[in-house]
């Protein structure tokens, strides 16, 4: 009977290993990754809400918001992010500096999404007019490469004028004080300031002149190598979304669950959500692998664009040297890989 009893035991605890393994083996087998994004209203923020990347994929997926590109940067070269969210210049500026990131999809072509406000009040009513005034932007960021471009276009010397380093919410708060008289920057705090201002110029037209910018999403190389299912999912999810907004502007006006969902992320109203959208586009997955963007190697548009960056920011002394290919930084491997999965 003892015998008996100990086969029976033995038995038991040879269950409950088996079935502790088994769930080691679970727990090991769940992947996760860290993915940023900015304040920037858009599709791909429905992705993020609806849970949808999740269920597609099977990874944990933690969503974490940064108030910058730079910021963003920051946390990839860090470790602790895997994919972010990134504008061209704090993406070029990275690059530049060494971090293996690889941008693989352009998340909004910002056209008229940033805009260059001066503060009703201040006097500006021309672009010689800013000489002598103080501008707030957020530095290695696309708005600040912008801003540089502008001022030359317009034949301003940089000494001119005061170049202030602030992030959009700090610019929204100085704007209310009357501390700056013109700011650069993208919605919500673009929204904000236009109610009382008006727009000097856009990105869309400085972008017309030469120097075009855009918002992305980059990758760690050697992470996104050792995931490519996750990565062309991923991909493909975004690609859907930007599709249900440009065949159904309309569906996702102010009232929408769409701009709804984007206002509560990003704070301000659902008409600010909606009307934001309307001044970005979205290239297609078409658009996307073509020598427009991600496809052209060094002729390509995204890989002209972050060299042009690279070069501005050298001249600023932000970044010490230029990378001899910049299309090494640019991949269209994963949305050809989403295109072929339609």
């Amino acid at each position: 009977m003892n015998r008996a009893r100990s086969v029976k035991q033995l038995f038991k605890m040879s269950v409950v290993m088996l079935a502790i393994g088994a769930s080691n083996i679970v727990m090991a087998a769940q992947k996760e990754v860290t993915i940023a994004y900015q304040q920037i209203a858009g599709p791909l923020l429905t992705v993020i809400a609806d849970g949808s990347a999740e269920k597609a994929t099977g990874y944990k997926i933690n969503w974490r918001q940064f108030e910058s590109g730079a910021k963003v940067s920051t946390a990839m070269a860090s470790g602790d992010v895997q994919i972010g969210v990134i504008g061209s210049s704090p993406l070029a500026a990275a690059v530049s500096r060494g971090l293996p990131l690889q941008l693989f999809w352009v998340l909004d072509d910002i056209n008229e999404a940033e805009a260059m406000v001066v503060r009703n009040g201040s006097g500006i009513n021309k672009p010689a007019d800013l000489k002598g005034k103080k501008i707030g932007v957020p530095f290695v960021s696309t708005t600040h490469f912008h801003t540089m471009f502008a001022l030359e276009l317009w034949g301003i010397k940089p000494s001119e004028v005061t170049i202030l380093n602030m992030q959009p919410n700090q610019i929204a708060a100085a704007w209310m004080r009357g501390d700056i008289d013109a700011a650069y920057v993208w919605d919500p705090a673009l929204a904000r300031i236009k109610q009382n201002g008006k727009v000097l110029v856009t990105s869309g037209e400085l972008s017309r002149k030469g120097k075009a910018t855009f918002d992305g999403i980059a990758a760690n190389r050697t992470w996104a190598d050792e995931n490519p299912a996750f990565m062309t999912t991923l991909t493909k999810l975004i690609a859907n979304a930007d599709n249900a907004y440009r065949s159904n502007q309309q569906a996702w006006g102010e009232n929408s669950t769409q701009a709804k969902t984007m206002a509560r992320m990003l704070g301000g109203s659902s008409k600010d959500a909606a009307d934001a959208m309307k001044l970005y586009a979205y290239p297609t997955l078409n658009q996307q692998i073509s020598a427009a963007w991600l496809g052209g190697a060094q002729e390509g548009g995204a890989a002209k664009a972050l060299r042009a960056t690279s070069e501005f920011l050298k001249e600023q002394k932000r970044i010490d040297s230029l990378a001899p290919d910049y299309s090494q930084f640019v991949t269209a491997k994963y949305a050809e890989a989403a295109l072929k999965s339609k």
